[in-house]
């Protein structure tokens, strides 16, 4: 599977939840919900994925934590904001830095229709 049909398929995971839920729940809600539809769609996934990092001459080990990768290709972060914030963006953009990922998805599903609430990233 490609990237542009990996994400695709998770988009539609995503839009499905949206349809049953709406906006409104808490991030840890949609995040059941996804890792309920991923499992369905035959995907492969890690939840709350740490991601170590190395300041100076410490490592830390839980320096971060996804929620989700998939199929080792894509990092998917998902929200339940008002708005998506230049913040927002910036973290996904260092989760897939250090986890050394070209793909990631930020999902706000707090937005009315959820097609306003995605930001595809690629490197």
């Amino acid at each position: 599977m490609d990237i542009n049909d990996l994400t695709g398929e998770i988009i539609g995971c995503c839009i499905e939840i949206h349809r049953e839920l709406g906006p409104g729940m808490l991030e840890s809600a949609y995040e059941e919900c996804l890792a309920y539809e991923l499992t369905k769609a035959g995907l492969l996934f890690e939840r709350q994925k740490p991601i170590p990092i190395r300041y100076k001459e410490i490592d830390i080990e839980y320096g971060y934590r996804m929620d989700f990768v998939v199929e080792n290709l894509v990092v998917v972060e998902l929200k339940s904001v008002e708005a998506i914030s230049s913040v927002h963006t910036a973290q996904i953009l260092t989760y897939m830095k250090f986890a050394e990922m070209d793909a990631g998805l930020l999902i706000n599903f707090n937005v009315s229709m959820l097609k306003n609430g995605i930001k595809r990233f690629l490197n």
